[in-house]
């Protein structure tokens, strides 16, 4: 029931008559089509917190018995007012929680519960104090900032992340729920599936108010959202888009992931699935070597770069006085087999190159025109000798009457085009030359809307990858690597320390790809992967069946993020599998290597925490919020853990000043350290927040701390849009 329809039964129970007038006037408005999207924004959600402790004051609901169907529990929500700690279990004392403006017009229901039997849950209207803590970390990339994975429902993460991230991503990359009516995701805590008549507006809600924080996320100026569907969704969230981000240019592409077809009863076979790219201020698309509309397509021909040396057109003749008189000189070269000698000495003017002297054997090419006449080199002698031994000088196939060789040179601008890419050196000849191919640069397209390549394909390379990077463990409906990899190249190729974003990150793919990235272009990229710890259908009823619930430890390592997301990105790293072994195959197409080579980068895994504000007031939730500090200021170093005695902390690229009295040695330390960029200034005072500020360094950028963690960091949306 949505918010309105519970706000009339209230009324209701005032004044039926105006109940009454509300809904028929609330009809007539809702029967006008307005333009664009139309759905139910008021649909609650809740997320179950399980191994969060239970608490007076808190939300819960039932959980069932052990051993016992879910079906069974009741699904209400209930508020905790007291807990009995008295007996061999503690016992909490409950009372229907309802609206909080409806207090006084319903009789409570009241209940106790074995605290082990019930789930906390958050409502999203509800107030949250957020923090993170750390469960491993994976070193491997020196002074690399660290890629972030945190287990945590996805909108509680993204609101936490405004905190360290508002306005500074360079690209979001998500794979949602396709909503294929298949219980292939949740909403309010139950699987969504094709009988539910709402199944579509609550995928609108659920879609629309992560949008909304992804919006705040990217970078107004330069930014791009990537958003992966199928034929299920693909025209709604189009328009939900456009609706979202009306300032953004928006396109779709088709990519092929499946040749061999997935069947559709009286239906076509579908092979693709859609990719819409949202581009945000002056994002655009990189060019690259393919037009990713297939596998074998036309190469660009190498143009021609070799020139020849000798000059042409008016003024270039020997006798021209503007030439001066270093350009006529000959080119030496063995008579009988043609190899490059020396490059002989100038010949004064008026001597004849007739009388240049020549060892025996020897046989000179001079700058001659065809028909004979006697013209200059583009170059001086010395010159002439710099280009032979750079080898952007060369000889040409031998004339087999005169046995003499044509003279031929890289021009400046060839020259400037090996320098930015354009050509590249493939090697040298038996004689020197330079051997030039197409650079990236010059090979670079602008790719297609309708991507078919194999390297796309989910099964090959994605669930199939999965497997050999965790044996014997599934994964549904991975994402291809590769084409991961490609849809985020073509938007932070030129972004070498783009900081990506998945909030429905999955087995862990956009990290693994934006890794990847990295070690092809030596880049030092960032990624942030947030995911939930749900278990799977199949392996939940197992579960259940030997007594075992969520919050158990026992079930809580059967989740996605603790059995595929983080052990997959470890194991791409280290290059060793969970049980320690080398993996077992090689990475394909664009940087072919062993898996059991890893990856030269840093991770480090949080879990997302629920404070409670008599926990975390003045300063003693700290350790919770450390994390975030160090995520502001670029997941970079070490980190500043605990409140320092002295005062203050300083780390590798940030501070913390924790006393205001101790700012001197504080703006002294943090000065020393040229990488330093962020001071973290833990104060209720203006002045003093500002006297501060006015000492550090101008690279610096101060942030200031209030005294209370809940001032901070509360997470309030005041509803649930």
């Amino acid at each position: 029931m949505s918010r309105f329809s519970q706000l009339v039964k209230h009324v209701e129970q005032l004044n039926p008559q105006l109940a009454a007038d509300i809904a028929r006037e609330y009809d007539a408005v809702s029967g006008r089509r307005a333009f664009g999207l139309n759905f139910e924004r008021h649909a609650p959600e809740t997320v179950e917190l399980p191994g969060r402790p239970v608490r007076v004051g808190d939300k819960v609901r039932f959980i069932p018995a052990r051993g016992a169907a879910a079906s069974t529990v009741d699904g209400r929500v209930w508020r905790v007012t007291r807990i009995n700690r008295s007996g061999a279990q503690p016992v909490a004392q409950l009372v229907l929680h309802v609206a909080d403006d409806a207090d006084e017009m319903v009789e409570l229901e009241t209940a106790q519960r074995a605290v082990e039997d019930l789930v906390v849950i958050a409502e999203f209207r509800d107030p949250i104090y957020p923090g993170l803590v750390s469960t491993g970390k994976v070193e491997r990339g020196g002074g690399k900032p660290f890629h972030t994975v945190i287990n945590a429902e996805n909108f509680h993460a993204l609101q936490t992340l405004l905190y360290t991230h508002e306005g500074k991503v360079d690209a979001i990359y998500i794979d949602p729920p396709y909503n294929t009516g298949a219980r292939d995701w949740k909403y309010n805590n139950d699987y969504v599936d094709g009988e539910d008549i709402y199944r579509h507006s609550k995928w609108l809600a659920f879609m629309e108010r992560r949008l909304k924080l992804a919006k705040r996320l990217l970078n107004p100026l330069d930014s791009v959202l990537i958003v992966t569907i199928d034929e299920k969704e693909y025209l709604r969230l189009g328009l939900l888009l456009s609706q979202v981000f009306p300032e953004a240019d928006i396109q779709m592409v088709s990519d092929v992931i499946n040749r061999a077809g997935s069947p559709r009863a009286g239906r076509f076979s579908r092979v693709d699935e859609y990719i819409y790219y949202v581009f945000i201020g002056e994002a655009a698309v990189t060019p690259w070597t393919s037009t990713m509309l297939g596998e074998d397509e036309a190469t660009t021909p190498m143009p021609t770069v070799w020139f020849t040396a000798v000059r042409r057109g008016s003024g270039s003749a020997r006798e021209d006085k503007k030439s001066g008189k270093a350009s006529f000189y000959p080119v030496v070269i063995d008579a009988e087999t043609g190899a490059f000698i020396r490059v002989g000495d100038p010949l004064p003017h008026g001597s004849s190159r007739h009388d240049f002297p020549l060892a025996p054997g020897e046989l000179a090419i001079w700058p001659l025109t065809t028909d004979g006449r006697e013209n200059r080199w583009r170059f001086s002698a010395d010159a002439m000798r710099r280009h032979f031994a750079n080898g952007t000088a060369r000889l040409g196939r031998r004339d087999p009457l005169t046995g003499l060789r044509p003279v031929t040179y890289l021009q400046p601008g060839t020259l400037a085009n090996i320098a930015n890419g354009t050509f590249e050196v493939l090697g040298r000849t038996a004689e020197g030359a330079l051997e030039l191919g197409l650079g990236e640069r010059a090979k670079a397209v602008a790719p297609r809307t309708v991507w078919s390549r194999t390297s796309h394909f989910a099964r090959d390379h994605g669930s199939n990858l999965i497997g050999k990077l965790l044996p014997g463990r599934r994964f549904p409906f991975p994402k291809s690597l590769y084409a991961v990899e490609d849809s985020l190249r073509f938007v932070i190729a030129d972004k070498p320390d783009a900081v990506v974003l998945d909030f429905f990150a999955g087995s862990g793919t956009t990290t693994h790809a934006v890794m990847r990235l990295n070690r092809q272009d030596g880049g030092s990229r960032s990624s942030i992967s947030v995911t939930n710890n749900e278990v799977g259908m199949e392996e939940q009823s197992r579960l259940s069946a030997e007594g075992l619930r969520p919050g158990d430890a026992e079930w809580e390592q059967w989740g996605i993020c603790d059995h595929i997301t983080k052990p997959r990105i470890r194991a791409a790293i280290t290059g060793k599998t969970p049980d320690g072994e080398a993996i077992n195959g090689d990475y394909k197409f664009i940087d072919e290597f062993p898996m059991a080579d890893g990856l030269g980068e840093n991770v480090e895994f949080f879990t997302l925490t629920y404070e409670t504000p008599r926990m975390v007031a003045h300063n003693r939730a700290f350790s919770a919020i450390a994390p975030l500090l160090w995520l502001r200021a670029g997941a970079e170093g070490a980190r500043i853990d605990a409140i320092a005695e002295e005062g203050f902390a300083v780390a590798d690229v940030y501070g913390v000043l924790f006393e205001v009295d101790q700012s001197r040695p504080f703006v002294d330390q943090l000065s020393a350290r040229p990488n330093a960029r962020m001071a973290f200034i833990v104060t209720d005072d203006d002045r003093a927040f500002q006297l501060v500020c006015a000492g550090l360094p101008e690279h610096v950028e101060p942030v200031r701390l209030y005294e209370s963690y809940l001032t901070n960091f509360t997470i309030n949306v005041g509803g649930d849009r």
